[in-house]
């Protein structure tokens, strides 16, 4: 590998695989070489650079990935997440995915790719969001055997054309204070006549707002006192540079299946 990193990016018209053309092509120790969309996308042969706002860069998006790049960034779809996770394996290229919303096995054929490649898969690639998780494990682990409990909320705020919900993101958080506190009941918001709240509950709530482009609270609920882990992004940017800082990180790794905390080093 040059000192250059090669890149590709699958999802390439959409608005984050814009922002990573458009930041990459910005930055020194990056090269575009390749720009992907699904068969049948009304921009294919279109200059990347052109339609991210940049100007011309000199690569067309395609719908197969012909060059050998050091590094895949995939911001797409669920089956444009699979296909190239299939490809990545198959040709041994890192691969950071970025995708959400994945179907269980779909998340175990992208999951899959790790054992002949180096991959990470997360729900966020916010660098703000990551180290977010790590405080809310900790907030959990020390409060788990208050006697009173510990009531816990999560509220996720997206634009209005997100497809899933609740978020990849919130669901993560989720895991996380499951995983420490031992919650067994989800609920997806609440209405009607619920009844005390049990303390096996852990509440997700998921709002759609114009062009927020993500906000999470992780609210731990106490008798007498409330701790809060909040996190807003302000601009998609702060996704698409954890995606690079992701990729510079794994052009070094050996095949495995790696997270933003490993980017991070938490």
């Amino acid at each position: 590998m040059s000192d250059t990193i090669t890149l590709a990016v699958n999802g390439a018209a959409g608005r984050m695989g814009q922002r990573i053309v458009a930041l990459s092509h910005a930055d020194p120790e990056l090269s575009v070489i390749a720009a992907l969309e699904a068969p049948g996308s009304p921009h294919l042969g279109r200059d990347a650079g052109e339609l991210c706002g940049i100007g011309k860069i000199g690569v067309a998006i395609t719908d197969s990935l012909v060059p050998h790049p050091d590094v895949v960034i995939d911001f797409s779809l669920p089956a444009g997440l699979e296909s190239i996770a299939n490809v990545c394996a198959e040709r041994q290229i890192p691969l950071v995915a970025a995708t959400t919303g994945l179907t269980p096995s779909q998340r175990e054929t992208v999951t899959a790719a790790s054992q002949m490649t180096p991959m990470i898969i997360a729900p966020s690639m916010s660098l703000a969001v990551n180290v977010a998780m790590k405080l809310v494990r900790d907030a959990a682990r020390a409060l788990k055997n208050l006697p009173d409990g510990v009531d816990v909320e999560i509220i996720e705020r997206h634009h209005r054309y997100k497809e899933d919900a609740p978020s990849g993101t919130a669901l993560k958080f989720g895991e996380i204070v499951i995983n420490e506190m031992g919650q067994t009941k989800p609920m997806h918001g609440r209405e009607g006549h619920t009844g005390q709240r049990s303390r096996d509950e852990i509440g997700y709530h998921a709002l759609r707002t114009g062009d927020n482009v993500g906000e999470h609270q992780i609210i731990f609920g106490m008798l007498g006192e409330t701790l809060e882990v909040s996190v807003r992004g302000h601009t998609r940017d702060s996704y698409a540079h954890g995606a690079l800082a992701a990729a510079k990180f794994l052009v070094k790794q050996r095949p495995g299946l790696y997270t933003m905390a490993d980017v991070l080093g938490l």
